[in-house]
């Protein structure tokens, strides 16, 4: 069984991905039955299921909300003083259609996906014999990263909703068997907070695939969910501060922005000179092969950046900051480059502008440890060995 409040497919984003690997996993291993999610006014999730990778898959519907910046900003302020973390608070309130859905059932594994949907714990160790949460990060860091960068009022909001985060990991994690985190760092942070609980690392992956044949043109390159605070705020921190350096040097060089949502994007960015939104690709690997270099000014976070390993994967040499590569076996200097000041930001993308061989360099090594280490095949060994040492065997 597993639990998703995410759609896994189509596999488009981190959150996706990470999921739809997990689906594809278990799917392999188990007889799967999933309940989903849906947003309202979006395709049934169940349509774009693989055929005949799931036994029984069941669709709790969200209410209906407004997406308008006043709905939202009253909906925050309204779950900040009730301590509710804005997606805890989302996917909450099922406890009621989960009992009645799984009433008479039997598993020998559930998964939950994210932390939003911890709580719901109870009504899946009533049927299965073992329950584990893929934490795809690590909510209460997120926030308190989140405050580096925020201003005063928004700083206010992340900290209150960092410890309502903490508030739910000390009553929801110690309760799971099995924990897992896409990155050692993530884990390590959780075994310092709430010692005794079982945390395994498993990274995030991407699919296997073929580096895409391309001619890249003179530009940069930056993915990701447009509408996620730290990407919002990577991009904010990248036009206002690394930019204009880069623009002074090279009046002509093009920043490529792709990525869903790209309506959230501030109008001076989108309309910016040089600035191109591509918005969502269906092939991300092969649009992020037509730039040069992947730029990851990532200033706040969890886990690790699926934009580095799609990088990596399309053959791209990678610019990024500490907090971007964070929770990455990642060599500075070998498999990409770091910069934590926009002075050395803009020179080092400069610097691989300027060299086609050390731009192949680095490309090739992030490739070479893309497909070593982060295609779902070894994130499916990693869990094999899990689950073996938990006395969890296949059933199929």
């Amino acid at each position: 069984m597993i639990v998703a409040p995410e759609a896994p497919y189509p596999p488009h984003g981190g959150g996706a991905l990470r999921t739809a690997s997990m689906f594809e996993y278990l799917a392999r291993r188990f007889r799967l039955d999933c309940i989903l999610f849906r947003e309202p006014g979006l395709p049934d999730p169940r349509e774009a299921l693989p055929e005949g990778w799931v036994r029984r898959a069941d669709v709790l519907e969200l209410p209906a909300h407004s997406r308008s910046l006043a709905a939202r900003v009253a909906r925050n302020a309204w779950r900040a003083l009730r301590g509710a973390p804005p997606l805890n608070d989302r996917f909450s309130g099922f406890e009621g259609h989960l009992e009645t859905l799984l009433r008479g059932r039997a598993y020998r594994l559930a998964v939950v996906e994210h932390f939003w949907c911890a709580p719901y714990y109870e009504q899946l160790a009533d049927v299965s014999r073992y329950v584990a949460l893929d934490l795809h990060n690590v909510e209460s860091e997120l926030y308190r990263s989140a405050t580096d960068d925020a201003n005063v009022l928004a700083r206010a909001l992340f900290r209150r909703f960092h410890q309502a985060c903490l508030a739910i990991e000390r009553r929801w994690l110690p309760r799971f068997p099995l924990l897992l985190t896409a990155s050692r760092d993530d884990a390590a942070r959780l075994r310092a907070r709430l010692p005794g609980l079982c945390v395994e690392a498993v990274p995030n992956t991407i699919p296997a695939v073929a580096k895409p044949e391309s001619a890249p043109g003179r530009s940069i390159v930056f993915s990701g969910n447009l509408e996620y605070h730290p990407n919002a705020a990577a991009v904010r921190y990248f036009h206002s501060r690394v930019w204009p350096l880069l623009k002074r040097r090279e009046p002509g060089l093009v920043w490529r922005i792709v990525g869903k949502n790209a309506g959230a994007l501030p109008r001076e960015v989108a309309a910016g000179d040089g600035v191109e939104v591509v918005g969502p690709a269906p092939d991300a690997i092969s649009e992020l092969a037509r730039s040069q270099v992947a730029v990851v000014p990532v200033l706040s976070g969890s886990g690790t950046r699926v934009k580095i390993l799609e990088a990596w994967a399309a053959g791209v040499a990678v610019v990024s900051t500490s907090k971007g590569a964070e929770g990455l076996p990642a060599r500075p200097g070998e498999h990409l480059l770091l910069a934590d000041s926009p002075g050395a930001f803009a020179a080092d993308v400069l610097r691989l502008l300027d060299s086609e061989e050390e731009r192949r360099r680095l490309a090739a090594a992030g490739r070479a440890l893309y497909e070593r280490e982060f295609t779902w095949e070894a994130a499916w060994s990693r869990l094999d060995r899990i689950l073996a040492r938990a006395g969890i065997a296949e059933q199929k």
